[in-house]
C-alpha cells in the first residue's frame, strides 16, 4: 500500500504543479477572476493532499492498520471530488458541479479523522 499511496501522491502533485502553471498562464486571460480563484483553489488543495499522502506513506510502518490505508483513500477520493469538481465549474461554467465539491470536502475531512485516529 505504501508504493501506491507514493504513487498517486507523486502523481497528484505533478498534476497540481501542471494544473496550477497552466491556470496562471493559460487561464488568466481566459476566465474571470472568480473562476480563476476557483480553480486555484483546486489546485491548493489538491498539492496539500498530495503531500499529506506522501507523508502518511512515512507513517504506515509506525500506524499500522486499517485507518491509516482508509485516510490515504480518502484523500485520494477528496482530490477526485474537491479539487476535479472546482476544476470543471472554473472551466465548464455549470455551476451543478458545485454541488460535488462539498462531498470531496468531507472526504478529506474523514481522512484527517482518521489519520488522528489512528495516531490514538
Amino acid at each position: 500500500m505504501e508504493r501506491t499511496f507514493i504513487l498517486i501522491g507523486a502523481l497528484a502533485g505533478f498534476l497540481g504543479v501542471a494544473l496550477g502553471a497552466f491556470g496562471a498562464h493559460g487561464l488568466r486571460t481566459r476566465l474571470s477572476p472568480e473562476m480563476l480563484a476557483v480553480f486555484e483553489t483546486g489546485v491548493r488543495y489538491q498539492l496539500i493532499h498530495a503531500v499529506a499522502l506522501l507523508a502518511l506513506t512515512g507513517l504506515m510502518d509506525r500506524l499500522n492498520g486499517w485507518l491509516i490505508t482508509a485516510a490515504g483513500w480518502l484523500f485520494l477520493t477528496g482530490i477526485v471530488l474537491f479539487s476535479g469538481s472546482l476544476y470543471l465549474l472554473a472551466l465548464t461554467g455549470v455551476t451543478v458541479l458545485g454541488a460535488i465539491t462539498p462531498l470531496g470536502g468531507l472526504a478529506f475531512l474523514a481522512g484527517w479523522v482518521c489519520l488522528a485516529f489512528a495516531a490514538i
